[in-house]
């Protein structure tokens, strides 16, 4: 961000950037079952906008919001793991939203909520300011080709976006298996204002235990690929 920049600017920039990449996948009759029969329960919408979220999960808990969840295995294993905090995960491709619905409802868990749309336009239009102790930005698609970096999530006017939802002391954790977007990551997020880099180093932390590893993380580990957790705390 320069000194000309006008406030206008990063709603503009958010804008134009999407939390997802449209990819086909066929939805199995497993998955479209689970949505019929969990999403009133489960399924959250967009154009009910602001959400209390303390009524919808019937407690005051920690509260996790995870954008882009894929199938929602790591989702699922965190929620678990963690009944006495709640969770709230975003994903646009049906065939994952499915498999998620599926897990939440053969496990039995209660303390997780799922929307289906993009997740920027939920945590501008759904979640109240300062109201949220994670958010979780897992893999996302790093646009590797030099003239596609502008669609990259991660930019000057999410990072504020994302301060103005985490509570002071919230953390924004990230993970990439593509080292030049965790460049990328550090570049703005070092100088976003309002974060520490929990790093020591102002780099990457060590793969935190809370994040599970996944299926495609444990494959590319055999062929040799590194991940890169990065963790930013609000300080103001």
């Amino acid at each position: 961000m320069t000194d000309t920049q006008t406030p206008a600017e990063p709603q503009r920039h958010l804008r134009t950037i999407k939390s997802f990449v449209m990819r086909a996948g066929r939805i199995t009759e497993g998955q479209q079952r689970a949505i019929d029969e969990g999403w009133p329960k489960f399924g959250l919408e967009l154009a009910d906008g602001a959400q209390d979220f303390d009524t919808l999960f019937g407690r005051q808990a920690p509260r996790t919001f995870e954008i882009g969840f894929g199938m929602g295995h790591s989702t699922l294993e965190m929620a678990a793991a963690a009944p006495e905090q709640d969770f709230i995960g975003v994903e646009v491709h049906k065939p994952g939203v499915g498999a998620l619905l599926m897990g939440v409802q053969q496990q039995g868990l209660s303390n997780l909520r799922v929307y289906s749309c993009d997740a920027l336009d939920v945590l501008r239009q759904c979640v109240a300011d300062a109201s949220l102790d994670r958010v979780l930005l897992f893999f996302p698609d790093p646009w590797h080709k030099a003239r596609h970096h502008k669609r990259r999530i991660v930019q000057p006017a999410f990072a504020e976006l994302i301060r103005q939802k985490l509570k002071i002391g919230g953390v924004l954790h990230m993970a990439t298996d593509w080292e030049p977007y965790a460049e990328h990551m550090l570049e703005v997020m070092n100088v976003a204002p309002g974060y520490r880099n929990l790093a020591a180093d102002r780099r990457c932390v060590e793969r935190p235990e809370e994040r599970p590893s996944t299926k495609f993380e444990r494959r590319g580990e055999r062929l040799g690929h590194g991940v890169w957790d990065l963790k930013f705390a609000r300080v103001d």
